[in-house]
């Protein structure tokens, strides 16, 4: 697939804050995970409903490597310490320096991307993860059958796996939708979110294939009782919506449902995470974009502004017949209205189902005529989907990178 970076990134990537982005402050205890604050009185519309209307790009927690699951070095903490905040305002701050001025012949970015002023001004950025629950940081275990299907499942991610139709593709491959709530989390790019309201109504334009249109009912039980009918699914659900005092809830029931394993490509579903969503790290977690969905699946939105700049976004994720426990995210959108959204052109010109299947379909006769190896997960490339490629710097320096550590020598020099 064609997947299109942003025009002019470097720009439509700058923050461009006016007044702090105050979204929840670190607690003493880094172990302790307080509820989001709602002392801050936004502004209302017209017809009373609180005003979220705005663009609020998630692209920072991406460049920024705030992972989806904690990383181990953190342990039990919610939170960073001082000094691995300062780690992470480290390598924000050769981030924004990779940006140079255009020169005459207009080659380079002009400005900064404004990860550090990002990091400096928005205090979820001490966050360990987005990730919160379960309090370990990372995501609950499969079901036996849900594991099953995700071992049996095919897209263009899996290693050792041919080509030969199109049902060997995910939603995402085929352009179709990043699933949900996949969709929800930063990807490689195309990370911005634009909200627009209306009397009753609020729409959620997603950068990367996706707008959510949810109505607003008067309460909790008139939302309940407009649940489509089991059998109406939709890529994004059917998400309705109540205020609770200052939070918008959003309850989404009738995502899509199915497997990657099935053959039947209309049986398909979007895994519930994508895995760009920086959650891989073994054969033994949901990797490759196969996890299942059952009918079962749904999720619960609370959108809360805590300052003129930012929205604690929470959602909790149950499926019972996939995992074990539901899972639950906390991440901040921060506002910056001068981010530019394009048009991301992904279907468009599409080629890349059909040029894989027909080289693999020669890779598979040449195979039977002995010429070249069998593609296993050993031997092909496509085994590094399941190992984490994103490397959270406030941890430290990946293993392999950076400065070695000193010899006997040298530690008993500095003795």
């Amino acid at each position: 697939m064609i997947r299109r970076l942003s025009l002019a990134l470097a720009t439509t990537a700058a923050l461009a804050l006016t007044a702090p982005a105050v979204s929840q402050e670190r607690p003493a205890d880094l172990t302790e995970l307080p509820p989001v604050p709602t002392d801050y009185e936004p502004d209302r519309l017209p017809w009373g409903d609180y005003d979220f209307t705005g663009t609020w790009p998630i692209e920072p927690i991406n460049n920024g490597r705030i992972l989806f699951q904690r990383p181990e070095q953190y342990g039990d903490r919610f939170w960073v310490t001082d000094e691995e905040f300062e780690r992470r305002l480290q390598a924000a701050r050769g981030n924004d320096g990779n940006f140079t001025q255009a020169n005459e012949s207009g080659i380079g970015a002009g400005g900064t991307e404004g990860l550090e002023e990002w990091f400096l001004s928005t205090d979820w950025a001490k966050s360990t993860a987005m990730l919160v629950s379960p309090a370990d940081g990372q995501l609950p275990d499969l079901t036996p059958e849900g594991m099953a299907l995700f071992q049996a499942g095919r897209s263009g991610w899996v290693p050792g796996q041919a080509y030969d139709w199109v049902d060997d593709f995910d939603s995402w491959d085929r352009c179709v939708s990043r699933g949900f709530p996949a969709s929800m989390y930063p990807f490689r790019y195309n990370n911005g979110i634009r909200v627009f309201q209306s009397p009753g109504y609020i729409t959620i334009m997603l950068e990367m294939l996706g707008t959510r249109v949810v109505k607003i009912y008067d309460s909790e039980e008139a939302a309940h009782a407009a649940k489509w009918d089991e059998p109406v699914e939709a890529w994004m659900g059917n998400s309705r919506g109540w205020w609770e005092g200052k939070t918008l809830v959003i309850e989404t029931t009738n995502i899509v449902s199915g497997d990657s394993a099935t053959e039947d490509v209309y049986a398909r579903s979007a895994a519930p995470l994508n895995m760009a969503t920086q959650f891989t790290g073994t054969l033994d977690v949901p990797a490759f974009n196969t996890v299942p969905m059952s009918t079962e699946a749904m999720t619960v939105e609370r959108l809360t502004m805590t300052g003129p700049n930012t929205i604690i976004h929470e959602l909790t994720y149950s499926d019972p017949q996939v995992y074990t426990q539901p899972w639950s995210t906390r991440l901040a959108w921060v506002r910056d209205d001068d981010y530019e959204f394009y048009e991301y052109a992904c279907h468009e010109g599409n080629y890349m189902p059909r040029d894989y299947i027909s080289a693999s379909r020669a890779q598979q006769e040449r195979i039977a005529q002995g010429l070249e190896e069998p593609v296993t997960a050993e031997n092909d490339d496509r085994s590094r989907f399941a190992r984490p490629f994103d490397w959270d710097p406030g941890v430290g320096p990946r293993p392999g990178f950076g400065p070695p550590p000193p010899s006997d020598d040298e530690e008993g020099e500095d003795g």
